[in-house]
């Protein structure tokens, strides 16, 4: 067969490419890529990625990004001397480049970038003088500066490149495009920088430069991108902005500037209206001062702001403005005119009274994210409250953390993020919730709203995946409407006025990993069924009217992944449930003993809280699988028996509280090997017997012991009829810090339940939070031709 073209790209193949493809011996172009399809790709396999090369001697144009393949690139591509296109992007290729590939004197465009390419750049790339696009990106490549590199864009970034950058880089004259981000590279930057008079990108961001950055440094007439991001550059800012690498005539062209995260400082002057093409100014994180006029990006600086509108701020149109932590007290007038805005972020400000009508124009078709949070605002100018945003676009709404009254204001049908906590928003959840097909986080929590939920909550979007609604004053029953299709994730319902039974659609909810119902008026038993739920690993059902006794699955094993349960304060009776016990895999796992922020539910917590209820009988042995238990709280039960002994091999854990029992015996001496024990209480019991001494119980005072009439020995002053008790070892200082510092038997529940629930809010804005200009997320969004992966 004579075919020369063959482009199966983007047609949702999958599977081995077949070896019939090798007899295609006169194909010039094979083009297999972006056949990417979930949980399916296009294979190289038999045959290999060598026996493709040897037989399509011909080829010119080569694409198979992609493709999996699993191997090294193969000596023998330097045979096709005929290539001027090869894209081998998120090929799986292994190893090093091969200094064969330097043989390829023709090509134009190499993109080898999302491998695990390692070592050194073979020298060999210096001879592809015809190179204009050279891709080497997200790999493990490490060197100091390739110096034979000379071509017109090249994106080196995400790799493991370090040293100082070379003066030779001044003989790149042709360069357009210079991405070195996310590298080890160091030093000043050479003066022969300026020679790149071509450049429309520079991204230098995330490295280790030292510094003054040369803001005079060359006539970059047509860059269009500045990234400075995180890179150790210190100094004053030029009096004009516009001074910038060149006069402020040079750089109108400038499209985006990211400078966040650095060491610079001076004063930002109203020069900045003169970057007429400008789009993104991200200077977050500096040291900035002085009164502006317009900024885009200055969060976190030591800026003032005017709010005075000018001719030239009410003419651009821009889209992403973020005047986050800016000290602002009102909305800047400059924004009444600003119609074509994406993006807007007022937050943590000091902005006080409505919402200005003008704010609220439905003519703002083009906005996808309004952040209004951590002000003072009280309400709104307009009613009805209608949000503007765009119709088709996914939209996010943050309202919360002010003094806002009155109704739900309403969002655009596209909207995925909904979030007005905290605040004094009234009434019920409107009907048109029912709308929002595509939300997929609603956060109401700690207003004053009240009523019964709609029927539709549990199924009118099936990309729900937050739902928290705790601290309100809704009323009535959950509703039973939840779907197979649900991806709830996260549902707080707690502190309400829910009555009821707890749902049996839930059941349906095989992504729910938090289910907070606590301190509400629910009436039901405890819910066995949900224990067949794969990621269920939090659960409080504290301050309810649940009841009976904790029925346990007779085969099999449920809650495998529970890691928190608070079932305090309700009214349960019998036998704790040592089955289970066996079966909380999750809570036998010992996670490394460290702070973190979640950005999902956090799993290095542990903790059973029974306390408040009427169970009985003895703590089963079955409890001392449970390894990596943090907390343990049977407080004012009707428990008997021993202290059983085997709680002295959960030494993780922190906290222990058996108080107001009925237990009886010796506290075991075993309990001194929890060395990280920071609270205990054993008081109202029948216990007698030497205490034990040395380690953590040396820290204990009398009131973790009263009203047990048979102690003796220290901390109390009654002796022990045989002589003081030996001492096992003084108390030792703990080489880390406790969660539990400071805690007392009345705030365990809730300081579990602040470390989960109050979690959620949080959590959804770093979930959801790309609206956000800090760290350069809008940056990312506006360049758009970097993807970053964020660690979950």
């Amino acid at each position: 067969m004579r075919l020369s073209y063959l482009n199966l790209s983007g047609t949702s193949l999958s599977g081995q490419i077949p070896s019939e493809i090798l007899k295609l011996s006169n194909l010039v172009s094979l083009d297999l890529s972006v056949n990417d399809v979930p949980g399916s790709r296009v294979e190289l396999q038999k045959p290999s990625f060598e026996n493709l090369v040897e037989k399509l001697s011909n080829l010119k144009t080569l694409d198979l990004c992609d493709v999996s393949i699993d191997s090294m690139i193969p000596h023998n591509i330097g045979n096709l001397s005929s290539l001027t296109f090869v894209s081998l992007r998120n090929y799986e290729l292994q190893g090093r480049i091969p200094s064969s590939i330097g043989n390829l004197s023709k090509l134009l465009h190499l993109d080898i970038s999302l491998n695990e390419l390692q070592g050194e750049q073979p020298i060999s790339v210096g001879n592809l003088h015809s190179l204009k696009e050279l891709d080497l990106s997200a790999n493990f490549l490490s060197s100091e500066w390739p110096i034979s590199i000379g071509n017109l864009k090249l994106d080196l970034s995400q790799n493991r490149y370090f040293g100082e950058l070379p003066i030779s880089i001044g003989n790149l004259g042709s360069l357009k495009e210079l991405d070195l981000s996310q590298n080890g590279f160091f030093g000043e930057l050479p003066t022969s920088i300026r020679n790149l008079f071509s450049l429309e990108k520079l991204d230098l961001s995330f490295n280790k430069f030292l510094g003054e950055f040369p803001w005079s440094t060359g006539n970059f007439s047509s860059l269009k991108l500045l990234d400075l991001r995180s890179c150790g550059f210190w100094g004053k800012v030029p009096h004009s902005i516009g001074d910038l690498l060149g006069s402020i005539g040079n750089l109108r062209s400038l499209e985006a500037i990211y400078m966040s995260e650095c060491n610079f400082s001076g004063q930002i002057t109203s020069s900045l209206r003169n970057l007429t093409e400008l789009v993104v100014l991200d200077m977050a994180q500096n040291s900035y001062g002085g009164t502006i006029e317009l900024v885009l990006g200055l969060s976190l600086n030591r800026l003032s702001v005017l709010t005075k509108a000018t001719s030239n701020t009410t003419s651009q149109k821009i889209q992403y403005i973020g005047l986050r932590s800016c000290n602002l007290t009102k909305f800047p007038h400059f924004l009444e005119n600003q119609r074509d805005m994406v993006v807007l972020d007022l937050s943590d400000n000091r902005i006080e009274g409505k919402v200005p009508k003008w704010l609220l124009d439905p003519n703002m078709h083009n906005l996808n994210a309004l952040n209004l949070s951590h002000n003072l605002l009280i309400g709104f100018d307009q009613h009805p409250i209608l949000l503007p945003g765009n119709n088709g676009d996914l939209v996010t709404f943050d309202l919360s953390s002010n003094n806002l009254q009155g109704p739900l204001p309403v969002p655009t049908p596209g909207t995925v993020n909904y979030l007005a906590f905290s605040s004094s928003l009234t009434g019920e959840i409107p009907s048109w919730i029912c709308n929002l097909n595509i939300l997929e986080s609603l956060v109401l929590s700690h207003n004053n709203l009240s009523g019964l939920l709609p029927q539709c909550l549990g199924n009118f979007s099936n990309e729900l995946s937050v739902l928290d609604l705790q601290g309100n004053n809704f009323s009535g029953t959950i509703p039973n409407t939840f779907t197979k299709e649900s991806r709830l994730g996260v549902m707080d319902l707690s502190h309400n006025l829910f009555q009821g039974r707890i749902p049996r659609s839930l059941i349906n909810c095989s992504k729910l990993e938090f289910l907070g119902l606590g301190i509400n008026q629910i009436s039901d038993t405890f819910p066995s069924w949900l224990g067949s739920l794969p990621k269920l690993n939090v659960v409080i059902l504290r301050s309810n009217i649940f009841y009976g006794i904790i029925e346990e699955l007779r085969t099999g094993c449920g809650f495998s992944k529970f890691r928190i349960i608070d079932l305090s304060d309700n009214r349960f009776t019998g036998k704790l449930p040592s089955k289970s016990f066996l079966c909380w895999n999750a809570m036998k796992i010992v996670n490394a003993r460290r702070m973190m922020t979640y950005n999902k539910i956090p799993d290095i917590l542990a903790g059973i809280i029974l306390s408040n209820n009427s169970f009985d009988g003895a703590i089963s042995a079955s409890i001392e699988n449970l390894k990596g238990l943090q907390l343990l709280n049977l407080q004012n039960n009707n428990l008997q028996g021993h202290i059983p002994s085997c709680l002295g091999n959960l030494t993780n854990l922190e906290s222990l509280d058996l108080s107001n029992n009925k237990f009886s015996g010796r506290i075991p001496q075993q309990l001194v090997q929890l060395t990280f024990l920071e609270f205990f209480n054993v008081s109202d019991n029948y216990l007698t017997g030497l205490i034990p001494q040395g380690k953590q119980f040396a820290t204990f005072d009398n009131t973790s012991l009263d009203r047990n009439s048979g102690f003796c020995g220290r901390p109390l002053s009654k002796e022990c009829e045989s002589g003081e008790p030996p001492t096992i070892e003084d108390h030792t200082e703990r080489s880390e810090e406790s969660l539990f510092s400071g805690a007392s038997d009345e705030n365990h529940s809730d300081w579990l339940c602040g470390r989960t629930c109050g979690r959620i809010g949080s959590r959804v804005q770093l979930q959801h939070g790309n609206y956000r200009m800090d760290s350069g997320e809008v940056g990312n969004a506006a360049k758009g031709n970097k993807e970053e992966e964020e660690d979950t």
